[in-house]
């Protein structure tokens, strides 16, 4: 009866209860160690610079940096410069064949513009081990539920190109892969602005 009495005995308010509505943890909590984000050795996400956020579509998005785990408030991070934001996943051939134009891009293009991958699958650790095997360097988040994917309106294909104006907008959904640094930077002059 004490065991009974001890099992239904309303508990205090704990942080970890699932909740409607509250992001469940990821990274550490579900096996991603910290070894193995060392051995990926991404850049740290863009934080918030203190631009406006405007009517961006990833406004209240907020999502897991893949360099160290901690929260991304998308809009309020991308805010006031132009981005690029690459929809990709570990499974997906032609994403892999395109991560290593985006890195030389983001090289050309210097701080012109914020280049951010979106993982878009829920398995952070094989999204690390393959950034690592690929050798690329680029900021990147956990998009586990393809909030971004939902919030631009882009079709449920992989890899996805969103192309973002400096005030949040978006300017152009790219549903394809790009062939090369200079695709990609002539797809960005064209519909930015920002030549690289």
């Amino acid at each position: 009866m004490v065991a009974l009495a001890v099992a239904v005995w309303p508990r205090g308010n704990d942080d970890n209860d699932a909740k409607p509505g509250r992001e469940q943890p990821t990274g550490a909590a579900f096996g991603v160690s910290d070894e193995l984000r060392a051995a990926a050795g991404l850049p740290a996400c863009p934080q918030p610079a203190g631009g406006p956020a405007g009517n961006s579509p990833l406004a209240g998005i907020t999502l897991e940096c893949l360099a160290d785990g901690r929260p991304v408030a998308l809009a309020a991070a991308l805010a006031g410069k132009p981005a690029l934001l690459n929809l990709w996943a570990y499974w997906c051939a032609p994403c892999a064949q395109e991560l290593p134009y985006l890195q030389q891009f983001a090289q050309r293009a210097g701080n012109a513009i914020t280049v951010l991958t979106v993982h878009s699958d829920p398995d952070e650790a094989k999204a690390l081990s393959r950034l690592t095997g690929l050798t690329v360097k680029l900021p990147g988040v956990l998009d586990a539920a393809a909030r971004v994917r939902t919030a631009v309106g882009a079709p449920a294909v992989l890899p996805v190109s969103v192309l973002l104006r400096a005030d949040g907008s978006v300017a152009e959904v790219v549903v394809r892969a790009f062939d090369g640094v200079d695709d990609i930077a002539n797809t960005v002059a064209g519909e930015l602005g920002v030549a690289a």
